[in-house]
Parts: structure tokens; C-alpha cells; sequence
């Protein structure tokens, strides 16, 4: 009979674990977005509104956070690095046609937004992404017509009730493809 052997947990090898150089690269460009994050929160007037919190207060407060996460990651690299690192997974290479399927989806929605609507162009984002997503799982037949036809009907029930719900009952302005509010 063969032995039960108890292994430690997986521990990357060492080619995998980036250096604590790079380790603390990233920690620092944390730092970097947060320094922007707070540049950016100057401009926005601090005006107490509702409660005492202005607008400003989010940024801020994701600016801080931001910071503190980039300290502790060079504190982390500067004493032993990412320590019992796993195995980072994937793919050994990018798989780009499904990073195009995404990024056409989130492009196409932020330059047409006004023109074709929140709805339109959210059903329009999900529908290219969720092709994106297919492709990199390795899935086939993506371009039928029930394929797209449910893609394009789910998007629809997601953008559709989250619209209504800022238009009509948080009074939100978000553009619409009619003047009446409900397209």
C-alpha cells in the first residue's frame, strides 16, 4: 500500500514570484495612482452636502486607502516579498481576441452612450463582453443567432430596470435614446 504523504502548500517556484524589486515597483506605482487620485480630489469642491460628507469625500478617502495599500506592499516586498506566493495560473500567453471582444464592448459604449442611449449602448457593452468572455473559455457556435439573441435579451433585462431605477425613481439624468424618459 502506498503512504499518504503530507505536502506543504503549494509555494510558486521561484522563476514565477517576481523579484522584491518589482514587488515594490508595484507597491510604489499604487502610491503613484494615489498621489493622482489625491491631485485630482484638489479640484473637486469640498462643500458639505447631506450629513456633512461633500463630494470630495470619496476620492479622498479611495486616494488614502490606495496609499495605505501601496505602503504595506513595499513593506511587504522590503521583508521577504509576496510571502507563500501561489502559482499565478493562466494562460502562458494573453489571449487577445477576447481582449478585444471586451474592450470593443466597454469603447463602443462610452463613445456612443449619448447617441444610442444608456440602454442601448450598456446592452451593446454586455453583449460584446460576454463574446469576449465565451471565447476565452473556449466555447463554439458564439455567433448564432440564439446565441446573440440571448446575449442581446439578457443585456437588455440587466440596462433596462438599472436605467429606470436612476431615472425615474433616483432622478438621475443618464442619457436616453427618447426624450421621454423611458428609452
Amino acid at each position: 500500500m502506498s503512504e499518504l504523504s503530507s505536502s506543504p502548500p503549494f509555494v510558486a517556484p521561484a522563476s514565477a514570484v517576481p523579484s522584491p524589486g518589482w514587488q515594490a515597483a508595484v507597491g510604489a506605482g499604487v502610491i503613484l495612482v494615489a498621489a493622482a487620485m489625491a491631485w485630482g480630489a484638489l479640484e473637486i469642491p469640498g462643500n458639505a452636502g447631506y450629513g456633512g460628507v461633500g463630494p470630495n469625500f470619496l476620492p479622498w478617502a479611495c486616494a488614502l486607502v490606495l496609499a495605505v495599500c501601496g505602503g504595506w506592499l513595499i513593506w511587504e516586498a522590503a521583508t521577504g516579498g509576496y510571502r507563500q506566493a501561489a502559482d499565478p495560473g493562466g494562460a502562458p500567453r494573453a489571449a487577445w481576441g477576447p481582449f478585444a471582444w471586451v474592450s470593443a464592448g466597454l469603447l463602443l459604449n462610452a463613445a456612443l452612450i449619448v447617441e444610442l442611449g444608456f440602454i442601448v449602448g450598456c446592452t451593446l457593452c454586455y453583449a460584446l463582453a460576454v463574446q469576449g468572455l465565451r471565447r476565452a473559455g473556449g466555447q463554439t457556435g458564439l455567433l448564432s443567432p440564439r446565441v446573440l439573441a440571448v446575449d442581446v435579451a439578457t443585456g437588455l433585462a440587466i440596462a433596462a430596470p438599472v436605467f429606470w431605477l436612476f431615472t425615474q425613481f433616483l432622478a438621475i439624468n443618464l442619457p436616453g435614446l427618447t426624450a421621454t424618459g423611458w428609452l
